[in-house]
This record gives structure tokens, C-alpha cells and sequence, in this order.
């Protein structure tokens, strides 16, 4: 929501009209912005402006009261220049559902139109695009926090798996909603968890897959597309990006040992590892984006067994047996802490970093997995994306 701001305002200011903590008001605005001049207009996060006519006898001070706001905050929503006699009003409404359907066949094209509403109703999450997959479209990153723990989510590295982006995108909405409802998550307030951890999300790893998956090959990729899948029409069972090469066995973690045991030698709907690890943009941009930033964890949502893996190659940190037993406890899935597996992104990670790394496999049944399951998934996943968030391990 935008407001008209008033010279030497300051985030605590505008936090205090409108029961916000001054951070994400600060966030919402740019940082260094200690004075929001009223040269610029003022991002106001968890709020939308709803037409209001007052009744008659109606003051506005009671309209307020009954919103929980200052007054004043009525005022620099309608410019700053309400008469008396006006009675057709603009006012604050706090956003209280979520602005997103995460519940649904979970596409690139609905995770951008979700994106866009998140960003606008809560600004202090920031969505960036950190790299391209093969046909050009956005891989995205949220952002969330400004504190100094960093702690990485990203859903959809397999094209069948896209409930996994449905699911994290309700959880960051869940996220949003408490931190300007001050609500506590895990017995822990919100805003405390926003001022001591940045929270990276990409909730899609692999959007042609996805999309292959839920609409199609595109018309001039039909044939190869079809012959890949072995002349098959339905691509429900593909796990691959677009070139047929499975990007959670693209990372140079005994890669070598991958590919030589891996049956299929060529691009496949899945389990090809590429002809060399990191040969595919959207395992490039995932390994840059940990590169860069210095992840503390690292969370990868797969679907699925109810189960999650921890170790690689004894590199785990001591710390990540504790964390699985509470991931176990939150959602009652089953604790592995290594498998006969390599070239994974939480592999690398461990590997590279020996800092804890989490493979959770969402849900049960044969992929991809029916929305029916959503509800569930969603509430037995929920405890760990709150504790990873909010536990300074």
C-alpha cells in the first residue's frame, strides 16, 4: 500500500500508525532510508486501501479505532488533505489470507503472477532472477530478512515434483502474513526470525520441465521431446529439464560415479546426469547463487517417501543430527543420514561447505503426487521450514 509520507517521518513513525514493526518499514523503502521524505510515496507492507463510505455521524477517528491504526494513517492514504466533508474514503486494510493458491497445478507462469503479488503487498521481500533455464525463462529467488544467518530453500528440481513450489510459496506466504500480523511462529515472534536470518527460497529450480510436465512439449520441440520420452505423449513421469538431463545429478560430487552407474547414457525423461556435472544453466545458477552467499543450510523439497537424507561422505557438521531429529519430531518423517546416492545439490553442499544440508522427500505415493495430498503435505513439512528459519543451531 502507498501512502503520502511527511517530511522527518521516520520508519518507527510510520510503524507506530499502523502496528508494524520500523524494519519492515525500513525494508520496504530501501535501506539507509532512516527519513522517508514526503518527496517519494511510502511503501506501507501487509496493507491494501479499500474504498470506505462513511455513514452518517460516522467520525473518522472510529473508523480508525476499529482498524487498530492512527488516524493519521486514514489521512496520508487519501494525500494527506481529507476534508470534513468527505465521505467516500480510502482506507487501510489489513491483509489477513493468504495473497496466493499455492494448491494448484504449480506452473512457471503462476509462480511469476504469485511472485508479483507477494512482492507488492509485502515489499520487503525481494524477488530476483538468478540465472536462465535452456529456454530462457526466469530462475527466481525471494529474499527475505536482514540477518546474518542464511538459510536456503528451493523446490522443483525435478519437472514432476512442482508441488514442492506450491508448497514453499505457501510457507513464505505463512512467513509474510505472521511477521506484519507480529504474530509468533514456534513460539518464537516473527519479526525476530526476519531480524536474524535471511531467508533465500527458489521455488523453482527447473520451470521447462514443470511446464513440460503440466502443458506440454513446445510445438517445436514436440519431436525431440517425444522421442526422448520413448514416443509417449505423457510427460507426467518426466524428472529432467528440458534437454533431458536430471539437474540433482549435475554437481561435482562423485559425479563421475553417477554417470557411470546411471543407465541411461543419453538424455532420458530422467536420471541422465549431463555429459559433464554443472553442463546445465539451471545447476549453474543453484550452485552460483550457494557460491555467493554463503548459505548457512540448505533445503532441497523433492517428493517423495516422508523421509529426508542428511549425511554425505561423513562432511556433515555434528549440528545436523540434532536438526534431524527435530525435523523428525515437527513432521514425523523418517531420518536417513546417507544413501547410495551422489551429485546431488545437497551432496555438493555438504561436501564443499560441511555445513548441514537436507534433502526432504515430500509426501507419499508415485509422482507427481495429487493435490489431494497438499493439506497434509503442507502441515507435516510447515514445522521444519519454521524451525530451519527460526534456530540458531
Amino acid at each position: 500500500m502507498l501512502i503520502s509520507g511527511l517530511p522527518g517521518k521516520t520508519p518507527a513513525d510510520y510503524g507506530r500508525m499502523f502496528r508494524l514493526h520500523p524494519e519492515l518499514i525500513r525494508e520496504s523503502n530501501g535501506p539507509g532510508r532512516v527519513h522517508l521524505e514526503m518527496e517519494g510515496e511510502i511503501r506501507i507492507p501487509g496493507f491494501t486501501g479499500m474504498r470506505y463510505d462513511l455513514k452518517n455521524g460516522e467520525a473518522l477517528d472510529s473508523v480508525a479505532s476499529s482498524l487498530l491504526i492512527d488516524p493519521e494513517g486514514i489521512h496520508l492514504l487519501n494525500g494527506g488533505n481529507l476534508k470534513n466533508n468527505d465521505r467516500s474514503i480510502l482506507i487501510p486494510y489489513r491483509v489477513t489470507a493468504p495473497v496466493l493458491i499455492g494448491r494448484a497445478k504449480y506452473c512457471s507462469e503462476t509462480l511469476e503472477r504469485d511472485l508479483e503479488a507477494l512482492t507488492e503487498t509485502y515489499p520487503f521481500a525481494k524477488a530476483s532472477v538468478i540465472g536462465r533455464s535452456v529456454l530462457g525463462k526466469p530462475i527466481w529467488e525471494l529474499k527475505i530478512g536482514s540477518g546474518s544467518r542464511k538459510i536456503h530453500f528451493n523446490g522443483s528440481f525435478h519437472a514432476n515434483e512442482w508441488i514442492t513450489s506450491g508448497i514453499l510459496m505457501e510457507l513464505v506466504n505463512m512467513y509474510l502474513l505472521a511477521l506484519c500480523g507480529n504474530r509468533t511462529l514456534l513460539g518464537k515472534e516473527a519479526i525476530s526470525i526476519f531480524e536474524t536470518t535471511e531467508l533465500s527460497v527458489v521455488p523453482m529450480v527447473n520451470p521447462d520441465g514443470v511446464d513440460l510436465v503440466l502443458h506440454g512439449p513446445p510445438p517445436d520441440l514436440d519431436g525431440m521431446l517425444t522421442a526422448i520420452n520413448d514416443g509417449k505423449k505423457d510427460f507426467s513421469g518426466w524428472k529432467a529439464n528440458i534437454r533431458g538431463v536430471d539437474l540433482n545429478n549435475q554437481f561435482p560430487a562423485n559425479w563421475e560415479i553417477e554417470k557411470e552407474r546411471k543407465e541411461p547414457k543419453s538424455p532420458a525423461p530422467r536420471d541422465f546426469p549431463g555429459t559433464s556435472p554443472l553442463s546445465e544453466p539451471e545447476a549453474v545458477a543453484l550452485a552460483s547463487l550457494a557460491v555467493n552467499s554463503g548459505f548457512d543450510m540448505v533445503v532441497a523439497f523433492h517428493t517423495q517417501g516422508e523421509e529426508f537424507y542428511w549425511g554425505y561422505g561423513g562432511k556433515e557438521p555434528a549440528v545436523s543430527s540434532s536438526i534431524a531429529a527435530e525435523f523428525t519430531r515437527l513432521s514425523g518423517y523418517r531420518a536417513v543420514q546417507t544413501i547410495d546416492s551422489h551429485a546431488g545439490f545437497k551432496d555438493w553442499f555438504i561436501q564443499e561447505y560441511e555445513r548441514p544440508g537436507f534433502t526432504i522427500e515430500l509426501g507419499k505415493g508415485i509422482n507427481p503426487l495429487p493435490l489431494s495430498q497438499f493439506n497434509k503435505v503442507y502441515r507435516d513439512v510447515s514445522g521444519i521450514f519454521l524451525y530451519a528459519i527460526g534456530e540458531p543451531f
